[in-house]
């Protein structure tokens, strides 16, 4: 078959694939080009162009073609469960047969793999957690390698450690990159690549099987305006979105940097009246495929997200995205910002900045390669283990959070150091060298995109030039469209009536603090005998704070009181009323001790401190103002005997270690506790872990205390 008949070929099946059998749809030139590679020369293609370019008509098409030649089915890794949906459902308008596996469908796994093998789908999305999967490795990717016709990597700058998403998952694909059959070809496709990721997702992609074809086009998006709007503080931003929303074209996404800060903008525009819904990483899935659904169907103006939607939406026709808060990377805000205006000829994207932005970059900033120190002793507690290690079990060896843990443990396996097994992790016994200068390299990279950001929101030049200057694009040039450009477009009033729902929304406090159920795992083998399931007399209760120090609007006053460098002073007086409020909402809350019936809570019959290191000034004064406004008696403060040492945002295990013999109950606080038997309120500044609560709530069971009640300002997230 020559050119022409498989271009004509390729045209029809893209016509069924937007549904228009027989219709005028035609490949571009360079959507043809880069189906001709795969199809033609199999060849290893990487294709760096914007969102909407039209990246999946060229999979799906190839794929067609190459099934009806005779080849395997096409394995598509991307780490967008909600763009997996939506392209299971184009494909099949185009007779492709496609499957996913992903942790939203445990229960189908099996039937998928039969189907796959039977040669009954012609398409499996796999998420790149799946690759670290040891039965998925070790059973399934062979076989896949060995049958595939066509592998694509979605999303291919996570590839890359310069990556502005870099997962170790996905470096996986190296191997199974080298375990392909000579002539299969490759499709490695992304939005957000500069000329250093390109480079590197080019040279591995490349690697055994010749130079890869790069395909790049320009990044400019002809459809979207955009501005930034500059207002005072998060009550003026949530009141203009109520103002304003209605303005911004159909329907689209307003993206928020926390849980909290989506939750809390989700309820005040649900109360100004929009259907909105909320989608982060705390929605449930059923919850999500319906948020989803809605704003496919425009039953809903916006989804309030975070990066849990991130750039996995395939929505056309979305209107408008909004950026409730400045995202640290300007190359991550080119990719979100990319989901709106694919399919209609204007868009509108703002971004609305806070003063809070860059304390929630830094509070999420932990993402650095660990100290060599921590590396070698992970290696060192796996070499000395006699079986696999799991990570609650390593956590009682190595000073890491688990995320951060478990990250490491995945660099170190694409590294060739340790390896995933049943049962745990184990070491190779390969020798391994700490690369100090590359992680520097990459967190100077991170330190550049936020500056980058910083620069974008005070620019006076073309933001869209601005953006595609940051990729690397050399056709970047002024677009004539956004808000320095033409000029503002942004009205930035806000009405009274507005601006005071949102303030009160904001200052509205109290949230719910979830108690400790279970020791960590490993704690014996640091010689404290602690294990399983705290007995239920010694947990404390489900506690309050007045906020979280994610959120935009309490997490706004108290990020500043509970800062490091915060000088300790008596509990304001706005804090103190705050914290009152919160324990009167809670007294009248189903089963508080203010409400009646059978199932009322028994009153608090006092307070009870915990002591600070850092602010103990403040922490006496919150429970001793407590206590004077709820009329219950000051009970004491439990003792910090000095021993322990502090740990900082460490794991469970090494936080319950650090808190071993911290605490004790004095005689005069054991004897008020045995004096008036009854539930106490706990008072703290701030809780993390909580394992701070959980230890003290043991000790005050155990010396006679009633249901301990936590009360505290602030919690972490």
């Amino acid at each position: 078959m020559d050119d022409q008949e498989l271009r004509a070929e390729a045209d029809a099946i893209l016509a069924e694939l937007v549904g228009d059998p027989g219709g005028a749809s035609r490949l571009r030139e360079d959507q043809w080009q880069a189906v001709s590679a795969l199809v033609r020369d199999r060849r290893r293609a990487l294709v760096v162009q914007r969102t909407g370019w039209g990246k999946s008509a060229v999979y799906f098409v190839a794929t067609a073609l190459l099934r009806r030649r005779g080849s395997g089915p096409t394995v598509i890794v991307s780490p967008l469960l909600a763009l997996m949906r939506n392209q299971v459902e184009s494909a099949a308008r185009a007779g492709i047969r496609a499957r996913t596996i992903n942790s939203a469908n445990p229960e189908e796994w099996d039937t998928i793999h039969t189907e796959v093998e039977r040669g009954e789908t012609d398409v499996l999305l796999v998420s790149p957690e799946r690759l670290n999967s040891v039965d998925f490795r070790e059973q399934t990717l062979p076989k896949l390698a060995a049958t595939t016709g066509l592998l694509v990597v979605d999303e291919a700058h996570c590839i890359s450690d310069w990556g502005h998403d870099f997962r170790p998952d996905y470096r996986r694909l190296r191997s199974m990159l080298a375990d392909l059959s000579p002539g299969i070809p490759v499709l490695a496709t992304t939005a957000t690549a500069n000329a250093r990721v390109t480079a590197d997702v080019a040279e591995q992609l490349g690697t055994g099987a010749g130079e890869a074809l790069v395909l790049r086009g320009s990044l400019e998006r002809e459809s979207l305006r955009l501005g930034v709007l500059q207002l005072p503080d998060a009550a003026h931003r949530l009141a203009w979105l109520a103002e304003h929303l209605d303005e911004l074209p159909g329907s689209g996404i307003i993206y928020a940097l926390t849980v909290a800060a989506a939750e809390e903008a989700t309820a005040f525009l649900r109360q100004r009246g929009f259907p909105v819904a909320s989608y982060t990483g705390r929605t449930e899935n059923a919850d999500r495929l319906q948020a989803e659904a809605d704003l496919l169907g425009n039953r809903v103006k916006a989804l309030v997200a975070t990066s849990a939607l991130g750039m996995g939406f395939d929505k056309p026709d979305l209107g408008f995205v909004v950026h409730l808060g400045s995202p640290s990377s300007p190359i991550a805000y080119y990719q979100q910002v990319g989901r709106a205006g694919r399919g209609v000829r204007h868009a509108d994207v703002l971004m609305l900045p806070g003063k809070e932005d860059e304390a929630i970059w830094r509070y999420f900033a932990d993402t650095a390669f660990p100290r060599e120190p921590q590396v070698r002793q992970t290696l060192t507690a796996l070499a000395d283990a006699e079986r696999p290690l799991s990570v609650p079990a390593l956590e009682a060896t190595v000073d890491l959070r688990r995320t951060r843990l478990e990250t490491m443990l995945k660099v170190l396996d694409v590294d060739g150091a340790v390896s995933r097994v049943k049962g745990g992790w184990i070491t190779t016994g390969e020798p391994w060298r700490y690369d100090a200068e590359r992680y520097a390299r990459v967190a100077r990279q991170r330190a550049a995109e936020q500056e980058a950001m910083r620069a974008y929101a005070r620019t006076d030049t073309c933001r869209m030039e601005f953006l595609r200057g940051q990729l690397d694009d050399p056709e970047a040039a002024p677009c004539g469209r956004c808000d320095n450009c033409a000029g503002p477009w942004i009205e930035p009033s806000v009405s009274t009536d507005a601006l005071t729902g949102a303030e009160r929304e904001l200052d509205r406090p109290g949230v719910e603090v979830e108690p400790r159920r279970m020791w960590p795992t490993g704690m014996p083998a640091l010689g404290i005998d602690l294990k399983g399931r705290i007995p239920a007399k010694e947990q404390c209760a489900t506690g309050r704070a007045l906020g979280r120090l994610s959120d935009i609007g309490w997490g706004n006053r108290l990020r500043p009181l509970l800062a490091d460098n915060a000088s300790d002073g008596p509990v304001p007086d706005d804090v103190l009323r705050a914290a009152v409020t919160v324990l009167a909402d809670w007294a009248r809350s189903p089963g508080g001790w203010a409400t009646e019936g059978p199932d009322a809570a028994p009153r608090p019959v006092g307070v009870v401190a915990l002591p600070s290191m850092s602010r103990p000034h403040l922490v006496a004064t919150l429970a001793r103002g407590v206590a004077d406004v709820g009329r219950m008696p000051f009970l004491g403060t439990i003792a910090h005997t000095g021993d322990g040492h502090a740990v900082r945002r460490s794991n469970s295990a090494q936080r319950l270690r650090a808190l071993s013999g911290t605490f004790a109950v004095p005689e005069d606080l054991a004897a008020a506790l045995a004096a008036t038997p009854g539930p106490v309120l706990l008072v703290d500044d701030y809780t993390d872990s909580g394992w701070t609560l959980a230890v003290a709530a043991r000790l005050l069971r155990r010396a006679g205390s009633g249901e301990v009640l936590p009360l505290v300002l602030a919690a972490a997230a």
